[in-house]
């Protein structure tokens, strides 16, 4: 389905008490297909691209920061006419989360972070560089080369290299140039992003999540973020890094199914 203002692309599975899932930045819907086959038994799931992912509008016209996503966000669910929700982001998602949750506190009543930050740092600065750089040489095998190996866990990688060179066949198939710019766009839109001094004023129940061997948002720095937002949880998962959410796909969804029932 499709709000043509601002032309997101969006899904609804399930019934029950919304969850509004937000993707990281070089996921789209399509991503969460095995996750919501397990959730929407459980609530009603709602997965949507931001405009430069996926099957979104993209942004060509003029450059953007990551705070047009939130805006976009509150059009959603202004056009699904919810008066509250659960929102569950992931790193660049989990962003978007916490920006939406300080400008709309009253239309979120919980939040799972995983793999979140509260500051875009000169280390994580460096990194989305680096990935714009590879975006720009669009081959999508040189981009898998350059960029995945921060996303997984070096325990991960170890275990599971056949199958990663296969999404490696898989990136240089199916990216595109329109996919690259608008990941060079996404990737641009939170070099800026910190909310060190407002996170505290986050009141929504939140869950974080992280992963061991996060390299890109630390053990030590979620903790940070946890100690900071006065009703929240914290997990910590076990050899796995970044893209926990599909490394430890039961685990991940056990903590989510917990959480929001």
């Amino acid at each position: 389905m499709y709000l043509n203002e601002p032309g997101l692309y969006y899904e609804i599975h399930g019934t029950g008490e919304p969850v509004i899932i937000l993707n990281g930045i070089m996921m789209s819907t399509a991503s969460w297909k095995e996750h919501i086959q397990r959730w929407e038994k459980k609530f009603q799931i709602i997965t949507y691209d931001t405009r430069d992912q996926g099957k979104s509008s993209r942004i060509t016209d003029k450059p953007y920061t990551i705070d047009v996503h939130v805006d976009d966000l509150k059009k959603l669910i202004d056009h699904l006419e919810l008066k509250k929700v659960n929102l569950m982001g992931v790193s660049y998602g989990a962003q978007i989360a916490e920006l939406f949750v300080l400008k709309f506190p009253n239309l979120v009543d919980k939040m799972v972070l995983s793999n979140a930050t509260d500051h875009v740092d000169n280390y994580l600065k460096s990194i989305g560089q680096a990935w714009k750089v590879a975006a720009t040489l669009y081959d999508g095998e040189k981009f898998f080369d350059i960029s995945l190996p921060y996303i997984y866990s070096r325990t991960f990688y170890n275990s599971n290299y056949s199958w990663l060179m296969n999404r490696r066949e898989i990136f240089k198939k199916t990216l595109t140039k329109d996919w690259f710019d608008g990941f060079i766009r996404l990737a641009s839109s939170n070099e800026t992003f910190d909310i060190r001094n407002e996170l505290k004023y986050i009141k929504a129940t939140t869950l974080f999540i992280s992963g061991e061997e996060d390299i890109i948002t630390p053990k030590n720095h979620i903790i940070e973020m946890h100690n900071k937002v006065k009703n929240s949880l914290l997990v910590n998962v076990e050899e796995t890094g970044h893209a926990l959410f599909f490394e430890k796909f039961d685990e991940f969804c056990m903590l989510v199914e917990g959480f929001f029932s």
